[in-house]
């Protein structure tokens, strides 16, 4: 059996194919450069649920080359194992938790319908470009009280960041990540800043009460957390549109099964998460020897979780092909997809992307039920972060 190559073209454009025939070799295989790969659902949840594998950060060199990247995320929840962990997650819970996800519904719901408004319905339209890019960062902005009108610096700072999230990066991406890292937390300073001398209903507001308080966030564990709901918030919840609505449009009779009132959005959002996966890869850590699916991985090892893989497990998801794993089915219920994560580092921003994208899709279907394709659309070069360059469609 041949080790698993995690930069192989083939995983761009359509990973699923190659995804399957990793599956079929086995649960636990090796990757050519050393680390375990988790293929199936069981494999991966495993993994993400056992208390011995955790996020365990290494610093990217050289360090003092790339020390802005690396502060922000030796500094984040998710790159932090407890207890350092526990009291940065039970403080972000217990601000996202005053009620912030409910009051933020009625402000989606505007943003959405604001955004349809300026739609063009004679002529072809970008949706990423002109509303599910723009939603996120506008919803996130609002939640920690940030100027909607610095959307698009934000947008491209989380990208140019998450982009190290890649297999193989080379110096042209270490480079944008690090000058993004650098200006991005220099304008989360100021932002916090301003916050302090004029607290608002905002996140950022109760999360630096909290720090004021004492036994809170130090500045630049604050500074990493908020660009942590902002690069979070922005790049899932635009893939997850993307792809999934791409899905809807490749698939109208389960769209028609959407606008007839016969499947809520809710249900098919779901759906549209697990079918094809915006986050495709994601590592654990081996702090002590931990048998996972009957591989005895030793401490230190890395399991590389392919989630996009796990989703698409027949073993889980049947093997029917009107409804099983690789079919497009938007009843699917109960649908246990991998697509937030599990055990202790599952998405906390989950409620608040699920509210956000609820409404996003119901909108847009409620106000253009016969939105159909204008051009196929083109794939961003990345695999890790699935995602569209665009989605251009006809919404009347």
């Amino acid at each position: 059996m041949d080790a698993v190559d995690l930069s192989a073209p083939d995983l761009l454009d359509d990973p699923y194919p190659l995804l399957a025939r990793w599956r079929a070799d086995g649960p636990m295989l090796r990757a050519q450069d050393g680390r375990w790969v988790a293929t199936t659902h069981a494999a991966v949840s495993a993994t993400l649920r056992d208390r011995g594998m955790g996020r365990i950060w290494s610093d990217w060199q050289p360090v003092d080359q790339m020390e802005p990247f690396n502060t922000l995320h030796r500094n984040q929840l998710m790159e932090n194992e407890p207890p350092t962990h526990t009291r940065m997650r039970r403080l972000l819970a217990g601000a996202f938790a005053k009620g912030h996800v409910e009051r933020m519904r009625p402000r989606i719901e505007r943003l959405a319908d604001a955004l349809l408004d300026e739609l063009d319905p004679t002529r072809p339209v970008d949706l990423l470009a002109a509303y599910a890019e723009p939603m996120p960062v506008f919803v996130i902005a609002d939640l920690l009280g940030v100027p909607r009108e610095d959307h698009v610096r934000l947008r491209d700072w989380s990208q140019a960041i998450v982009r190290m999230y890649e297999q193989g990066v080379d110096e042209e991406v270490r480079g944008a990540a690090v000058r993004s890292s650098e200006e991005f937390a220099a304008y989360t300073r100021d932002v916090i800043e301003q916050r302090r001398r004029h607290p608002g209903e905002d996140l950022v507001s109760d999360l630096i009460t909290a720090r004021d308080a004492g036994g809170g966030f130090s500045d630049d564990e604050l500074v990493a957390t908020v660009i942590l709901l902002l690069n979070a918030g922005h790049e899932a919840s635009v893939n997850v549109f993307g792809n999934g609505v791409n899905a809807l449009l490749a698939h109208p009779d389960e769209l028609a099964r959407i606008t007839a009132g016969e499947v809520p959005v809710a249900t098919a959002l779901e759906e549209l998460i697990r079918f094809d996966a915006p986050l495709q890869l994601f590592e654990r850590t081996a702090t002590s020897d931990v048998e996972v699916a009957g591989a005895l991985v030793r401490s230190g090892e890395v399991v590389a979780c392919l989630m996009g893989s796990a989703n698409r497990d027949a073993a889980v998801f049947g093997d029917d092909p009107r409804t099983g794993a690789d079919a497009f089915d938007v009843s699917r219920d109960p649908n246990p997809h991998v697509g937030f994560g599990l055990g202790r580092h599952f998405c906390l921003g989950a409620p608040l992307a699920r509210v956000e994208l609820e409404i996003t899709v119901r909108r847009l279907l409620e106000r253009f039920p016969g939105v159909t394709p204008a051009a196929a659309p083109p794939r961003r070069p990345t695999w890790v972060l699935r995602g569209l360059e665009s989605l251009d469609v006809h919404l009347a």
